[in-house]
């Protein structure tokens, strides 16, 4: 699928993903989404074959200013609900990926684009970020897990809060609220948004994995996240990886998890 919303770019098994449209503030549109599936779901990304993967904006305005409100004229009850699971699904994919996903955050990150940013295992912000969820100003709700992944994230007060004033908050309470983890100047926010990642990077592959599904599961109501731990754990204790990490540890060197 040639990428037309989006760019792709691989430099030693860090993938960064580039929402592309400046003139729009990188808004959601259909092409993003679309590009979206095909990288997360689709194939279009290889998860063996990368350490992990940034999703940023371009330009120094915007990570994502919100979905493209033109594409919202005219719909019907089923075509916007048809919408919203549409988002659902490749936002989970993004929360489900195998490997780390990090939203480097250089700028406006709201509506959509905030829903985006929370699908990210990791979020890091540059000073000048600003996030919200300011859907109530168009007589709308969240469409992407909006109400369902901010509340995980910051808690039901301060979540309640800002989903119905639309404020916005700027990087140091994103901070404080623990939306995101780290915020730098935007000069080095790539930098340490890929430092994280090889740090990640460094440790199993498949213990990330395991790691991410184990977390994800606690907030699963289908699943039993304690069980799936003890599972798991169990597992880990037979892979190859695991016997790499234990010998080298003995050994006191450091583990070589990817030769």
């Amino acid at each position: 699928m040639e990428l037309k919303a989006l760019n792709l770019s691989i430099n030693d098994g860090v993938a960064t993903i580039t929402i592309n449209r400046p003139k729009a503030l990188n808004a959601i549109n259909k092409d993003v989404m679309d590009e979206l599936k095909y990288l997360f779901i689709d194939g279009g990304l290889d998860a063996h074959a990368l350490m992990g993967v940034i999703i940023t904006g371009s330009g120094d305005k915007a990570f994502v200013a919100g979905a493209d409100i033109t594409e919202f004229t005219s719909v019907t009850k089923e075509e916007g609900s048809n919408l919203s699971e549409k988002g659902h699904n490749v936002y989970n994919a993004i929360e489900a990926f195998s490997i780390p996903v990090l939203a480097a955050v250089n700028g406006f990150s709201l509506g959509g684009g905030n829903e985006l940013a929370m699908a990210c295992h990791i979020r890091i912000a540059s000073e000048n970020a600003r996030f919200g969820q300011p859907e109530v100003n168009l007589g709308l709700i969240p469409g992407y897990a909006g109400t369902q992944r901010l509340v995980q994230l910051i808690g039901k007060g301060r979540a309640l809060e800002l989903l119905m004033t639309a404020d916005m908050i700027d990087a140091p309470t994103a901070l404080h609220y623990g939306l995101v983890t780290h915020v730098t100047s935007a000069e080095t926010l790539m930098e340490t948004a890929e430092k994280i990642i090889r740090k990640i990077g460094s440790k199993g592959p498949e213990a990330i994995q395991r790691t991410i599904e184990c977390v994800n599961a606690y907030f699963d109501k289908a699943e039993d996240g304690f069980k799936k731990e003890i599972d798991l754990f169990g597992h880990m204790l037979t892979t190859d990886e695991c016997k790499e990490g234990v010998q080298a540890f003995l050994e006191k060197r450091k583990a070589n998890f990817r030769s």
